[in-house]
């Protein structure tokens, strides 16, 4: 029996350091995990999560830890796409039919949940640029749950349409918020001039960002807009996304500021900014699968189990909560929209789950986090801890606040 074990051991060891083999055998646990979470009503997204648990090193260890540093390379397409995505959102048609309550509640809620959260974190600890960067992660919002729950119980109304417009600006917002803060934060922590430079280098290094997304938007759009065939779109969409991408992070830039800069460019430029997203949407269902599944893998059960991480990430989670709850009421109340809206509305807001983990994950790029290793694995763990939470806890209280707030068919 002994025999039999360690050949299983030495076998398990000489494929979990193969790339090829981690990726594969990750997606089919997703598949698995995703559709054994969905028959208990829990998002796809936290079967991933779950499967590169179970499979990484914590546990089974099918997915060695020596790979990480290769596997990030899939997190960096993963957050490229996604940003542009959002990016494209972004087209002034859209901003001007929002309204301007929306855009109201949206900074109220996003700018409350960052400085709760911060401010929490410090009272407990936390040195001021880690606490702020975890604030900004904060503020993101997972829309996927609470789009379903309204598809799902055929909701409409006034309630509805501004609990999409919130959802739609927020993740912009939040990784505007991210970059700046951590431009900023990353600056301090590694450099030994004092916080005007690094506020005049972040500064720089977010108008650079935002100038390189913007003319690769302008780019993308003189490429395709005289194709027609979907694979055209996809070739050369995904090309121009991956070379960013890669410059972004070669000069030290915000890959996903300028992914979203180039996805909002090229949103207004031309009218198949639908097509570009349509045909990158053929590669995302893996692509994704395999993202949250890697940050499954960056899930330390020892580390969960310290009462550091157990204190950090229960007030991360209860500063969160208040934080859009109350942000979302006192954006309406200055907004003068609607009680149910004022009263509901923020419950809506608190599933977590993509961009908060992409935004963790992010740090694994920026030269300070990937040389302290022991503290990017602490944040991330404190961010999975929460989104864990926020996807058992989230879509109940979202539906609470469709039902309370929207009409009914």
């Amino acid at each position: 029996m002994e025999d039999v074990s360690l050949w299983l051991l030495q076998l398990r060891d000489a494929f979990s350091r193969h790339l090829v083999f981690g990726v594969g055998i990750l997606l089919m646990g997703s598949f698995f995990m995703g559709r054994l979470a969905e028959k208990i009503r829990l998002p796809a997204i936290t079967g991933f999560i779950l499967a590169g648990l179970i499979l990484g090193p914590s546990m089974i260890g099918l997915v060695h830890r020596d790979l990480d540093a290769t596997l990030a390379s899939i997190t960096e397409i993963a957050l490229a796409l996604i940003a542009l995505v959002i990016g494209s959102e972004f087209s002034l048609k859209k901003l001007r039919s929002i309204g301007r309550p929306v855009v109201i509640i949206t900074l109220f809620q996003l700018f409350a949940a960052f400085l709760l959260v911060t401010g929490a974190l410090v009272l407990a600890g936390m040195a001021l640029e880690f606490a702020a960067i975890l604030g900004a992660i904060a503020s993101a919002t997972a829309p996927a749950a609470t789009v379903a729950i309204i598809r799902d119980l055929k909701a409409r109304g006034p309630f509805v349409d501004y609990l999409y417009g919130v959802v739609a600006l927020d993740d912009a917002g939040c990784i505007l918020l991210f970059a700046s803060v951590t431009a900023i934060a990353s600056n301090s922590l590694g450099a030994a001039s004092g916080m005007l430079t690094s506020i005049l280098h972040a500064v720089v290094e977010i108008l650079a960002s935002i100038i390189l997304g913007g003319v690769t938007g302008w780019v993308l759009h003189l490429l395709t807009r005289k194709r027609a065939r979907v694979n055209e779109f996809l070739i050369v969409s995904l090309s121009v996304i991956l070379v960013l991408s890669a410059i972004s992070n070669t000069f030290h830039l915000s890959a996903l500021l300028s992914s979203m800069a180039a996805g909002a460019v090229m949103a207004n430029l031309s009218r198949k900014t639908h097509r570009i997203v349509t045909s990158l949407d053929s590669i995302s269902p893996p692509l994704y699968a395999a993202f949250f599944a890697i940050a499954g893998t960056e899930l330390n059960l020892g580390v969960l189990t310290s009462p550091a991480i157990l204190l950090f990430g229960g007030v991360f989670v209860v500063a969160r909560g208040m934080g859009k709850v109350a942000g979302v009421h006192f954006g309406a109340v200055a907004a003068g929209s609607d009680p149910l809206i004022r009263k509901y509305l923020g419950f809506g807001m608190l599933p977590q789950a993509g961009v908060a983990i992409g935004l963790v994950l992010f740090l694994d790029t920026i030269p300070y986090f990937s040389q302290n290793h022991q503290i990017t694995a602490t944040l991330i763990n404190i961010v999975l801890f929460s989104v864990l939470f926020n996807e058992l806890a989230g879509p109940p209280l979202s539906r609470y606040a469709v039902i309370k707030g929207a009409k009914l068919e």
